[in-house]
C-alpha cells in the first residue's frame, strides 16, 4: 500500500507543499513533532534569537505561524487527515512562540524544549478546545502556538523568582 503522501497522482506542487509541510523527511519519524523541534525548530529559533531584533524575530514568526496554518489547511485536506502527524510546522511555531523573549541560555531552550512539548501533548485548556472546535489549519496551529505561549509565561514566572545564575549558559 502507498502511503498517501507519496501517491504518485499528486501534482509537483502538492507534492512540495507536503515536503515543507513534513520539514522533509522529519514529518515521517516516529515522535514527529518532538523530533521536529529538537532537530530543526531549536537551531533555527537560536539562529533567529541570535540575528534578529526582538521585533523582527516576533515578526517572522508570527509571519512563519501564519504560513503553517495555511499549509496545514491544504496539507490535511490533501491528505484526508485532520492534524496529520506527518505536517510538523504547527509544532515549530509552538516552541518559538516559547522563546519569544526567553533570555539565549541553552538551560533556558532545554527548560523551553521539555515544558513546551509537555503542555503540547496534555492540551491544556484552551488549547484542547482550539485543537478540536476551530476549524483547520487555524485549529491545528493554534494549540500549538497556546502550550508555546504558556511555557513562556511559566518560564517567565520561574526567572523571576530562581536566581539567573541558574539559567545562564
Amino acid at each position: 500500500m502507498v502511503d498517501n503522501v507519496d501517491r504518485i497522482d499528486r501534482t509537483l506542487g502538492q507534492r512540495v507543499l507536503l515536503l515543507v509541510g513534513s520539514v522533509g523527511p522529519l514529518g515521517h519519524l516516529p515522535a514527529s513533532g518532538t523530533v521536529t523541534v529538537a532537530v530543526a525548530g531549536i537551531p533555527l529559533a537560536w539562529v533567529m534569537r541570535t540575528y534578529l531584533s526582538p521585533a523582527a524575530y516576533l515578526a517572522v514568526t508570527v509571519a512563519f505561524t501564519l504560513f503553517a496554518v495555511w499549509l496545514h489547511d491544504i496539507g490535511d485536506r490533501l491528505l484526508g487527515e485532520k492534524d496529520s502527524r506527518k505536517l510538523v510546522l504547527d509544532e515549530l511555531s509552538g516552541f518559538w512562540f516559547a522563546v519569544v523573549i526567553m533570555p539565549l541560555t541553552w538551560p533556558m531552550f532545554v527548560a523551553a524544549f521539555l515544558l513546551e512539548r509537555i503542555i503540547d501533548i496534555v492540551k491544556v485548556p484552551p488549547a484542547n478546545i482550539i485543537e478540536r472546535k476551530v476549524p483547520g489549519g487555524a485549529g491545528v496551529v493554534g494549540d500549538d502556538v497556546v502550550a508555546g505561549i504558556y511555557t513562556m509565561l511559566i518560564l517567565l514566572g520561574i526567572e523571576w523568582f530562581v536566581p539567573s545564575q541558574y539559567w545562564s549558559g
